[in-house]
């Protein structure tokens, strides 16, 4: 394996714990018939079909217009993006937590609003979180919320698609992740745009020191580390890398039944562990196709085995 043991193992652990939230808060959302918050419950009479049209629409539209926000430097408008679909996200997946009790029947009136208790306590949980997230540097609460961002989100599109439209999806993702990385390079200058002027990143975010900055650190006397430049490399793993298999697991969560849908989450982590045993360091690479041939491969063994 090429790249440090503990960063691939730390790296394989959240996305397998954002995954298995991911499924845990779609089925409390499922049974739930889709009561989602802030809005976001699915039209009734979807056609699966359309869904994908449209949302590979918003995807294409959203790189678009992230990109054009980036050219214009517009840095702080992107924070605020960043920071009321962080909310949303966040809020979807703590209220995930009270669907249940008696607090989601309690109506509030805010302002032009009429939303449940337990949305409000929810967005009350999300706010600090994103702000924290968005506006205060610290590691620690980065990767913390990006468990709890992106079931959020893949709740919103599960009862929008069925399996083969999913499939479809990861297709389309797999060939844009693929172009944007290895041909048209615009995935890296996006992430290091996030890193260098946002100072946020949308993934998981692992620094790490090399042996040679890890021997310098240690031999330096801690009174001379000040104003010491040491080079600090990170580990990344893209948002979209770890929700789009999110949606696959849930939306097989609803047409075959959990076990199937964990078949299709150890795949999605068995095909990024292999590319993190074939990848080399220093050089970026598109995981989704990787990922969404785990993802298919689970899928495949689930209809055989049930």
């Amino acid at each position: 394996m090429k790249h440090s043991l503990k960063i691939v193992v730390l790296l394989l652990l959240m996305f397998l714990t954002t995954q298995l939230i991911g499924l845990a808060v779609a089925n409390v959302y499922a049974a739930s018939n889709d009561n989602i918050p802030f809005g976001m419950n699915p039209p009734t009479d979807v056609n699966p079909t359309t869904s994908l049209v449209s949302i590979i629409f918003a995807i294409t539209f959203a790189v678009l217009l992230m990109f054009l926000l980036m050219k214009f430097r517009t840095e702080l408008l992107l924070r605020l993006w960043f920071f009321f679909v962080i909310c949303i996200a966040i809020g979807i997946t703590t209220n995930a937590l009270f669907i249940k009790s008696s607090l989601s029947a309690i109506s509030v009136n805010l302002l032009l609003f009429n939303i449940s208790l337990s949305s409000l306590i929810s967005i009350l949980i999300a706010l600090p979180l994103a702000f924290l997230k968005v506006f205060k540097r610290d590691i620690l609460v980065h990767n913390a919320t990006e468990l709890m961002i992106y079931p959020g989100i893949a709740v919103i599109f599960i009862p929008l698609l069925n399996i083969w439209t999913t499939i479809l999806l990861l297709v389309f993702i797999s060939i844009y992740d693929i172009y944007a990385v290895w041909h048209a390079g615009f995935m890296q200058k996006m992430a290091k745009y996030q890193i260098k002027n946002l100072k946020i990143f949308a993934g998981f975010f692992v620094p790490y020191l090399n042996k040679k900055e890890m021997d310098i650190l240690n031999s330096t006397p801690r009174s001379k580390l000040k104003g010491k430049k040491i080079k600090v490399n990170v580990a990344i793993l893209g948002g979209g890398d770890v929700v789009f298999p999110i949606i696959l697991a849930g939306v097989v969560l609803r047409a075959m039944g959990i076990l199937s849908a964990l078949f299709v989450t150890i795949g999605a982590v068995l095909g990024l562990l292999y590319l993190f045993y074939t990848s080399e360091k220093g050089k970026f690479y598109p995981a989704m196709p990787f990922i969404s041939a785990g993802c298919l491969l689970g899928l495949v063994i689930a209809y055989l085995v049930f």
